[in-house]
């Protein structure tokens, strides 16, 4: 289905976004496409593709697939578990004495096959990954996730202090590590999975690990992700640790992990301040918003409206195990649901998030990060999400809009019933 002579059509309710402001609807319509490239979407074949194969998917809903900006593969195995705790203390109650378990390949791959079968089968085509500091439980994963046919960028975790002396890293052993890492990585050569550079953030990776990894990252052209201005907790041991840095995202900056000229995205941002919006607009960071982790670790709610109105960069992530749940339609319902709590709590001069904002995070808002990847406009890639709404019953007719919103507020994978990334057919 990749070949690039290959034109194929899709029939059904075609929605997606252009804009954050409204959804664009097709009703009965065709989406059209050549190898992994989208020719456009039509109420009507044109004359041209008259004799193409069309799938009919008949009443069902036709969406761009769905990007994950922010997940945790080895959080997985608890998601849902001990949500009674701000964000240091529940790493050190949960996530590192799981991560640890990750050094027995075995058990990571019991608990890796869970998360990428899981994956698989919902609606996101797009992730970006953290693993744990073990290089070959990473590669485990990155195997796991290839065969898959989903598009991840996955990243071995960095860090050096301020973690369990059983996570902890020595300094030049996480660079050398990471680099062989990459190595292993250009010997498999993979097609579907991309290595992201991972510092956890910056309480856990020394200045020393941050020149080393900057290096790293020039010789190998990679994207960054980590994490920022999540807690105020973190927020003011940063400014610790980095007492020269004029806020938190600028420390990463002063390594040159921080955008400008590497792709990055930064999950939380809950707190960021006038400058680091600045910064990050002006270097082109991605912003992964994760409301339900953000709620459940009691971390606050982003100033969503505010990033954009201003133009930056914004998706979701999921945060799993932060997150409960990897099924983003449930992260778009906690995107707007946790805005009216700001809006209504803390600053009503920002009106709550709209659905058809939500679903653009979810789909060409976070897309992005991976090229022209979330839309059904000419010329992105062939990521597609058919789903089949006809288990939740109503009384009444309703519109596709109003469709599609009821799969944001209680939908799961149940719904998911045909899914492509890429060009290629998965289910």
């Amino acid at each position: 289905m990749a070949e690039k002579d290959f034109i194929f059509g899709l029939k059904g309710n075609i929605v997606y976004s252009k804009t954050t402001e409204q959804l664009e609807i097709c009703e009965n319509g065709y989406l059209v496409y050549e190898g992994n490239e989208i020719k456009g979407v039509y109420s009507e074949l044109p004359q041209e593709y008259k004799d193409i194969s069309v799938e009919d998917y008949g009443d069902r809903l036709i969406i761009p697939g769905l990007a994950d900006l922010h997940i945790h593969a080895p959080q997985y195995t608890y998601r849902g578990l001990g949500m009674d705790m701000e964000l240091l203390e529940w790493l050190e109650t949960n996530t590192f004495p799981e991560e640890a378990k990750y050094k027995d390949l075995e058990y990571a791959k019991k608990a890796y096959k869970i998360f990428v079968d899981n994956l698989q089968k919902g609606a996101t085509t797009r992730a970006c990954i953290f693993a744990t500091v073990h290089r070959k439980a990473t590669l485990h994963l990155m195997d796991l996730l290839e065969i898959s046919g989903l598009r991840t960028m996955v990243g071995k975790v960095n860090m050096d202090r301020n973690c369990p002396d059983y996570l902890r890293e020595g300094t030049q052993e996480s660079a050398d590590e990471t680099i062989e890492w990459m190595k292993d990585i250009q010997h498999n050569k993979y097609k579907k999975t991309q290595a992201i550079l991972t510092p956890r953030f910056i309480p856990s990776c020394t200045d020393e690990l941050m020149e080393m990894l900057k290096m790293v990252q020039m010789r190998y052209q990679m994207p960054v992700q980590s994490h920022l201005s999540e807690n105020f907790s973190e927020i003011a041991w940063v400014q610790e640790l980095c007492p020269e840095s004029e806020f938190y995202g600028d420390a990463y900056d002063r390594f040159g992990l921080f955008g400008a000229d590497s792709r990055t995205v930064m999950a939380h941002c809950v707190h960021s301040d006038e400058r680091e919006r600045a910064r990050m607009k002006e270097n082109g960071v991605f912003i992964a918003h994760c409301p339900e982790s953000n709620m459940n670790l009691a971390s606050g709610v982003a100033p969503v409206r505010t990033f954009l109105e201003e133009g930056l960069h914004i998706g979701l992530g999921s945060d799993v195990a932060g997150g409960a749940t990897e099924n983003l339609f449930t992260a778009m319902a906690h995107a707007i649901q946790a805005s009216k709590l700001r809006w209504r709590l803390q600053d009503d001069s920002l009106k709550p998030l709209t659905a058809p904002e939500a679903f653009y995070m979810a789909t060409k808002g976070g897309g992005e990060f991976f090229g022209k990847v979330g839309s059904f406009e000419a010329g992105y890639e062939m990521d597609v999400v058919v789903l089949d709404d006809s288990r939740l019953e109503h009384p009444q007719d309703m519109t596709v809009q109003q469709r599609l919103e009821r799969m944001i507020y209680f939908s799961d994978d149940r719904e998911v019933y045909a899914k492509y990334v890429a060009g290629e057919k998965l289910f």
